[in-house]
């Protein structure tokens, strides 16, 4: 059985983009670690556990993810204005990616992990700590000779027919349209996509279990409360597919649907 890690900046990120592709690997015996950069705060962390970190457990023990490890960093917010690092930790843009690099690659030697899930180079839709993952995890995976790196991404073609979809609706949406059609990744640039719609009632109820982001006021929470709602049938339509491209693989334009086979 393999381990695999995945990386990413916020809770709830790892539901949004691998949530199904994690329960698949997990169902079929493999160990899952869940690696977040941030643990989604903007301020102070209060004491104790975050709760957002505590909200991650919780979605990570629904996909079946065997453990659950915080780099450290706080939020770095999304927009124009950088606020300062509160005092008790770096923003996670702000950090040494050599730094950042080695504590996740710690992690990956602690586990022995052979596959890596990552972001694309983008970032997906541009968050400073999305491409900051992207960069720390490039770097990581080369410290602790990890031999095959996945990056989550979605093309943009899915990207803009959701967009649509979601204004359609009517459902407050505060991002930029035109800016995601150069997000994410195109097409071309595709190498796994991974059928994951077995595992859509999974991937709904971790989604569920963040509740604070869900619930609040945040960009993307019209959205997440709407999927949230949806019969099972309905989200596994919508998000029932994930996509990946592999680093430094060839695209011949064609994809495979399997994280562990590699496309060349």
């Amino acid at each position: 059985m393999a381990t695999v890690l995945a990386f990413h900046a916020h809770p709830d990120d790892e539901v949004l983009l691998t949530g199904g592709t994690l329960a698949r690997v997990a169902a079929h015996g493999h160990r899952v670690v869940i690696v977040v950069a941030t643990d989604g705060l903007m301020d102070a962390a209060p004491q104790g556990e975050a709760p957002r970190l505590g909200e991650l457990r919780a979605s990570a023990a629904v996909l079946g993810v065997a453990r659950v490890v915080h780099l450290g960093y706080a939020n770095s917010g999304h927009g124009a204005i950088l606020c300062p690092d509160p005092p008790d930790r770096a923003r996670f843009v702000r950090a040494d990616t050599e730094e950042a690099a080695e504590r996740l690659a710690a992690v990956l030697r602690e586990e022995c992990a052979e596959l890596l899930l990552s972001y694309d180079a983008n970032g997906g839709y541009g968050h400073r700590d999305h491409v900051k993952v992207h960069e720390v995890g490039k770097r990581a995976a080369e410290l602790a000779r990890v031999p095959r790196v996945l990056e989550a991404t979605m093309p943009r073609d899915v990207v803009d027919r959701l967009t649509k979809l979601v204004r359609l609706l009517r459902i407050p949406f505060r991002f930029d349209a035109d800016a995601l059609r150069t997000a994410y990744s195109p097409r071309a640039a595709i190498t796994h996509t991974i059928d994951v719609r077995g595992f859509a009632g999974q991937k709904q109820a971790a989604l569920a279990a963040h509740r604070s982001e869900v619930s609040g006021t945040g960009r993307l929470a019209p959205v997440m409360r709407m999927l949230v709602r949806l019969p099972a049938p309905v989200f596994g339509w919508l998000l029932g597919t994930e996509w990946f491209v592999e680093a430094g693989a060839t695209t011949t334009g064609k994809t495979v649907g399997d994280i562990f086979q590699q496309t060349s």
